[in-house]
């Protein structure tokens, strides 16, 4: 199933063939897009999931360092954390190929009082519960567009 990120729409869309499936409210990067390290932008154009990490651990995990290091306790301090679930991204296009090493990927967050604006250090930033039912729903290989 093809992901399509629009930045414009603050959406991510999960098709099936020419069918949507699933539409969920996103955050990008407050400082809009770009492929630059330390840019704190969100990169676009062609990717694939090349890793998909938390699928055994419960809803409101925090990652650091891709590892699993306690539970989010429900406040929105403690900067940009990575939670629940992680889907890594690896750039296709000549423009993107560091995206992996810049470490972009599309996670949960506690900060979803900011779904729908651009307010990212540079991933894809989803609700904790859309996240995890985008995780159930792909595979790595997965192609992901952000347009």
């Amino acid at each position: 199933m093809p992901i399509r990120v629009s930045i414009r729409d603050q959406r991510l869309r999960l098709f099936s063939g020419s069918q949507l499936v699933r539409e969920y409210v996103i955050s990008s990067a407050a400082n809009g897009t770009g492929f630059e390290e330390g840019s704190y932008c969100t990169p676009m154009g062609r990717f694939e999931i090349s890793e998909m990490i938390g699928a055994e651990e419960p809803e409101g995990t925090i990652f650091r360092a891709r590892e699993a290091v306690g539970l989010w306790d429900g406040s929105s301090d403690g900067g940009d954390l990575v939670l629940s679930r992680i889907l890594w991204l690896h750039g296709l296009d000549a423009d993107n190929a560091n995206t992996k090493s810049r470490y972009i990927y599309i996670h949960g967050t506690n900060h979803e009082d900011r779904l729908g604006i651009p307010a990212s250090c540079g991933c894809i930033r989803m609700s904790n519960e859309d996240v995890i039912d985008l995780f159930d729903r792909v595979q790595p290989g997965e192609r992901v567009e952000i347009l």
